[in-house]
């Protein structure tokens, strides 16, 4: 009895090894015989993948749901501010209508149809500006026919560079601030001050400095470098407020008779290309 278990494990362990061999001798054919890989090789490569995306897949979604939340939140703080922002534009937009409106009363209950703030903007460019009087006059391509007037003033960027001094259909003459002309009519300024009222005429430009001088003041009192100038708006042709520049310094004249202040402008005098012609005849409407 012990000899036939014996023999039959020796028969068992024999067709083991045959079944192995022959496998090893299929997948080897297989393989050859193939660009595929063996099925036994596929299942199992499948069976790891799949298992690598199920245990992969909470972890990318934990991911993803932190990110999308993170952005959600960004966006969510962004919104709440453009909204704020938004809402107080319409205060100050419904703030500035009020004023308005409050000042158009006031205007018709004083009959000011013309106040000296009041004007239009008239945009032009330089045509011609010749180089023997460059600091005296240039021609823009506005004239006549877009509205465009004698002693109209005329700005560029954010300084008072002149005034109209001749006018053609399609292109005017504009004579400059900075210009020597002693027949020209020079303009009217003031210092703006809190406390005092400081009035005086742009009488001259220097050219070796690049200031202008504010002439016939009335007063010099508490006149500090740094505080603007502008038009007064007397004389009823400029309006009031017009930007010139700033006071650069205070000194006296070349006969040490009366103050001078020097004015920096707040435009280059030199060079520029577009100008903007201030309309000061502007009714209520």
């Amino acid at each position: 009895m012990n000899k036939f278990f014996s023999n039959k494990k020796l028969i068992i362990l024999m067709i083991s090894v045959i079944l192995t061999f022959g496998l090893i001798a299929v997948s080897l054919n297989i393989r050859d015989g193939k660009n595929d890989s063996p099925f036994f090789q596929q299942a199992g490569n499948d069976t790891i993948g799949l298992l690598s995306r199920t245990v992969s897949a909470p972890f990318n979604a934990i991911r993803n749901f932190g990110s999308n939340a993170s952005d959600l939140l960004n966006t969510y703080s962004e919104n709440k501010k453009l909204k704020a922002k938004l809402q107080e534009y319409k205060q100050t937009q419904v703030s500035l209508d009020t004023v308005k409106n409050e000042n158009k009363d006031l205007k018709k209950q004083l009959k000011l149809y013309n106040t000296l703030t009041d004007y239009s903007k008239i945009n032009a460019s330089v045509i011609s500006r010749s180089p023997s009087d460059w600091q005296e006059y240039l021609v823009i391509n506005r004239g006549s026919n877009q509205g465009i007037k004698k002693n109209m003033p005329v700005m560029s960027g954010s300084g008072l560079i002149g005034r109209i001094a001749d006018v053609n259909k399609t292109n005017s003459k504009v004579e400059l601030i900075s210009s020597e002309n002693s027949s020209s009519n020079k303009f009217a300024a003031e210092v703006l001050s809190d406390t005092l009222n400081i009035n005086g005429i742009i009488t001259k430009y220097d050219s070796n400095s690049n200031l202008l001088e504010l002439g016939q003041v009335n007063s010099i009192k508490d006149v500090k470098p740094g505080q603007k100038i502008v038009t007064s708006g007397l004389g009823g042709i400029t309006p009031k407020g017009l930007f010139i520049g700033t006071v650069a310094n205070v000194k006296k004249d070349d006969y040490g008779l009366s103050n001078v202040i020097y004015v920096k402008p707040a435009t280059d005098l030199t060079k520029f290309t577009v100008v903007t012609v201030i309309n000061r005849s502007v009714g209520d409407n």
